[in-house]
């Protein structure tokens, strides 16, 4: 039996009336540069953003789940970032909660939500019409009480080998669809068995699978813009964007939240980079902050740091360690977050070809894997951006846009007159004031503004 949402109903007559309110949803592998385009239709079109990424949710681990840092923003208005607390599960349930009503908020003020994220399983559980854990949990009138599953939370987290034995022997089928190390999955399968008493396969075989995230059963009208490259291009910016989060600090983070033999199929420990530097961790409970040869290097965001003045504050880094041991494990923990991040990305292509191939989502795929290799501004101006405003366009007039041209006209006046008077300093340069987003970067790309910079990283002063 299908449980519906307090907002299930409205949402019913507005599919059955053809009047779904609309929102445009940016999808793609990590690493791609989803935001980065979410705060670029800012300049096309009044837009608010939310947060559709599972681990950036969380309070803290900034540099690690490449949050986008408020200076970065260009004043767009971010929902669900950083707004959980890390120790708790923050489900796609909780998600769909949080999020409905704030999309409701941003359409009131003639706003037009976007949904950014890499976390399929939100965006799916987000614009379906109801959520398929909510049905496992009323199949067949099955009741259950907190403190029960408190008690399974704490039986099934002692041993993760138990776990998926117990799966296996339950439901071999259902054990085959999953990893198993997917130790979240695995709880989630035997908690929903022993609230229902029906295997998890043959939730596989129900109605609620089958119509769960189909295109004409969505709670909205939905446009998918699909960020993409290639996976060589990506393979290799994911290979640097972890050199400069650990030259920016990515280590002090975790080593923060640090505690031996710790749980992490849960909360903000999720996180790939978090388990892979345990063990060096367990060895050297290292503080870059008192290390003079790893200083931070902050002149701008860790996606945007140049590649090899980062590989080589790195190696500085790597090279100050005193013995063998901590200096491989480092490396080891290293190549460890970039090899699991790589499959990451895999794993999110093939699922959203799955949702396109399966489910009929429509999506707009855009290449940026010219413009990742090259870093050109114009490339993803010319490849990403147009061609998603283009898109965009076209699916709010044949949607039946509320935004009058007034409005539209009016944001982009907003815009300029904020990007004009944004105040940037550059202490780099002896405090040297500049005005506009332009202005600062055309700044920041000179060269004797490069020069000063190399010269303070070369005498461990740039701070």
């Amino acid at each position: 039996m299908e449980k519906r949402s307090e907002y299930d109903d409205g949402d019913a007559h507005s599919a059955e009336s053809g009047t779904r309110k609309n929102i445009v949803v940016i999808m793609g592998a990590t690493g791609c540069g989803k935001s980065r385009l979410a705060i670029d239709l800012a300049a096309h079109f009044p837009v608010e953003i939310i947060n559709a990424d599972s681990m950036q949710v969380y309070r803290g681990l900034d540099v690690l789940t490449n949050k986008v840092p408020i200076h970065d923003q260009k004043g767009v208005r971010h929902h669900l970032l950083g707004c959980v607390s890390p120790s708790s599960e923050f489900t796609a349930k909780d998600f769909r909660d949080a999020a409905m009503p704030i999309i409701d908020d941003i359409l009131s003020r003639n706003c037009l939500p976007v949904v950014v994220g890499g976390t399929n399983y939100y965006i799916q559980s987000l614009i379906s019409r109801f959520l398929l854990d909510e049905s496992i949990e009323n199949l067949d009138g099955a009741s259950f009480s907190a403190s029960s599953v408190e008690n399974e939370n704490e039986s099934e987290e002692g041993s993760s080998d138990s776990t998926y034995d117990r799966l296996t022997h339950l439901d071999l089928v259902a054990a085959c669809r999953i990893h198993p190390n997917d130790h979240r999955k695995i709880s989630q399968y035997l908690r929903s068995y022993s609230r229902s008493g029906i295997l998890p396969s043959a939730l596989f075989q129900g109605p609620a699978i089958k119509n769960w995230g189909l295109v004409d059963e969505l709670r909205y009208d939905c446009c998918f813009i699909c960020v993409d490259a290639s996976l060589p291009i990506i393979d290799k910016y994911v290979n640097d964007r972890v050199d400069c989060m650990v030259a920016s600090g990515l280590l002090d983070e975790v080593r923060d939240i640090y505690v031996e033999k710790a749980n992490y199929t849960r909360g903000l420990r999720q996180a790939i980079g978090v388990r892979e530097f345990e063990e060096f961790l367990k060895l050297c409970p290292f503080d870059s902050r008192n290390n003079p040869s790893s200083c931070r290097i902050d002149d701008s965001s860790p996606h945007e740091l140049n590649n090899r003045n980062s590989k080589d504050h790195m190696l500085l880094m790597l090279n100050s360690l005193n013995f063998k041991d901590e200096n491989i494990l480092l490396r080891q923990a290293i190549d460890d977050m970039k090899m699991h991040t790589r499959r990451l990305v895999r794993r999110q292509k093939r699922r959203i070809d799955r949702l396109q191939s399966l489910f009929g989502w429509k999506i707009n795929f855009v290449d940026a894997s010219e413009s990742l290799s090259s870093g050109c501004p114009d490339l993803w101006a010319m490849h990403v951006v147009q061609p998603s405003v283009k898109t965009i366009r076209s699916f709010l007039n044949d949607n039946g846009n509320t935004m009058e041209e007034k409005e539209l006209t009016d944001h982009k006046q907003k815009i300029l007159e904020r990007d004009l008077w944004s105040q940037y300093t550059c202490e780099a340069c002896g405090n040297k004031v500049l005005r506009g987003a332009h202005e600062w970067e055309q700044h920041r790309q000179g060269r004797g503004h490069r020069k000063r910079i190399a010269s303070l990283r070369k005498s461990h002063r740039f701070a």
